[in-house]
């Protein structure tokens, strides 16, 4: 990335992770990089199988192995590259450092504690606090998100599927991460509700100055909360850069493409214009670039290069060979 200096809290750069499977190996993230400044909101976007639940989880030190297997990169959190400590002092940085807000809340849950003993649990782990005072801490962030004190003596099954996400989002803060990553958050919910749980991870965000990676597939949710966007396809990101960057000047033609198949109220189309095709397998990857066999631009050469990203404006960068003679 050519716009990182060195006020990132997080630097990704190269990152690698397959999953070596008896079927072939599945080449999930392709050597992708991206930066996070403190407090700011980046959004990975793309179509189910892109790779942005598997950067989640390598991020988070979570990929399973085997078969997952991270081959290449480095993950720069606060300076340390996190794919160099062990499983125990991962264990130490996440929850405390980086927390993760998974996308069902429904699995995410243990059914037989109670929503208080699940939060008290995390403080204590990484906060040298009593139980009382991690009850009372607990007691603080279920307020924090909207839910009574009260109600901590109750178990997962009592609350509605808007409520446990907020109590899984009272967890993923209670040590007050300075990096919070979000995958779909808000997929399993109702949309009155999705638009709740939104606004309170915005404001919690900006009270508590947390950094966060927000995981969506849904191109209005990185509207209202993102402050830079990534889109991601095959396991690559082919476009970064700010929110108006790529939705006022979205130069990919994928990116174009995934705009071009939603609804605009404001204008009057007969038809949406759907990316024809589908994603290719990952086991089984196009030469050069892989977006080739979708694209109504290609070129002879997009068939054999896998282009390198282009910076089209300061930030701005786009894997795609339309923009090579205009940087």
């Amino acid at each position: 990335m050519t716009h990182e200096t060195n006020d990132n809290i997080l630097e990704v750069k190269n990152l690698t992770i397959h999953y070596i499977t008896e079927e072939g190996v599945v080449k999930a993230v392709n050597d992708i990089s991206f930066s996070l400044k403190e407090s700011e909101t980046l959004g990975l976007a793309g179509e189910t199988g892109a790779g942005k639940t598997t950067t989640a989880l390598g991020l988070m030190g979570l990929i399973p192995e085997p078969p997952g297997k991270v081959i290449d990169g480095q993950i720069i959190f606060h300076g340390k590259d996190l794919l160099k400590l062990s499983k125990a002092e991962m264990r130490k940085y996440r929850g405390k450092e980086l927390s993760m807000i998974f996308q069902d809340p429904m699995t995410a849950l243990n059914p037989v504690l109670t929503v208080g003993d699940q939060i008290a649990e995390v403080i204590r782990l990484h906060e040298k606090l009593s139980r009382a005072d991690a009850d009372l801490k607990a007691a603080e962030m279920l307020e924090m998100v909207g839910i009574p004190r009260e109600r901590m003596v109750e178990y997962p099954n009592q609350f509605s599927g808007g409520m446990k996400q907020r109590v899984i989002i009272a967890i993923a803060l209670a040590c007050n991460p300075s990096l919070i990553i979000a995958d779909e958050p808000t997929t399993a919910l109702d949309v009155t509700i999705q638009a709740q749980v939104l606004d309170l991870m915005g404001g919690l965000k900006e009270r508590l100055n947390t950094a966060m990676i927000m995981i969506t597939h849904d191109l209005g949710v990185l509207a209202e909360i993102c402050d830079r966007v990534a889109i991601m396809y095959a396991g690559q990101i082919v476009e970064i850069g700010s929110l108006e960057d790529i939705y006022d000047h979205t130069m990919h033609p994928y990116t174009k493409g995934l705009f071009g198949s939603l609804p605009d109220l404001n204008s009057k189309v007969d038809r949406l214009t759907p990316i024809m095709g589908l994603m290719p397998d990952p086991t089984n990857l196009p030469k050069g670039c892989p977006f080739h066999p979708r694209c109504s631009q290609k070129m002879p050469e997009c068939e054999l290069v896998n282009p390198e990203d282009i910076e089209v404006s300061p930030g701005h960068l786009v894997k795609c060979l339309l923009y090579k003679n205009k940087e």
